[in-house]
């Protein structure tokens, strides 16, 4: 029989309030660049047809006429389309404030992308514009 070794149990150190208010500075900070980013994937154009809410309702009355006879495999891909176009039909109504979370991320962009080391690039890469960059004082080059 392997002999066990004692575990130390660490003594817990309460958090100084300005270690808190450091940690909830940094997940708020990090709301706002989500929420800006989450935005911008979701205005962004696409390619193709425009999809509008009556073009979703013809498909999935289609959808549904076509279920009953389908065979398992087409009723499984049918299924998830069906899925997929009824969460796109309940989102289609929201409309984003672009403009105030572009306010925001302005606003906390910077310290951010320097706590995490995230370059210029990196964020032009995600489809941050430069003008927006460039408001929140994010140089081009790292030095």
């Amino acid at each position: 029989m392997a002999a066990t070794t004692p575990t130390k149990s660490r003594k817990k150190t309460p958090m100084s309030e300005d270690h808190k208010a450091a940690l909830a500075k940094g997940r708020e900070e990090g709301r706002i660049v989500r929420r800006y980013l989450e935005a911008l994937e979701s205005t962004k154009p696409r390619r193709g047809r425009k999809r509008t809410p009556e073009s979703i309702r013809k498909r999935l009355f289609a959808i549904d006429n076509q279920l009953a006879a389908a065979d398992p495999l087409s009723r499984l891909h049918l299924i998830e389309e069906r899925q997929r176009l009824e969460a796109e039909l309940s989102h289609t109504g929201e409309t984003v404030d672009l403009a105030a979370l572009e306010k925001s991320f302005i606003k906390v962009a910077r310290v951010y992308g320097e706590r995490k080391g995230i370059s210029y690039s990196a964020w032009r890469t995600v489809g941050v514009s430069a003008s927006v960059l460039q408001q929140a004082k994010i140089p081009r080059t790292r030095s």
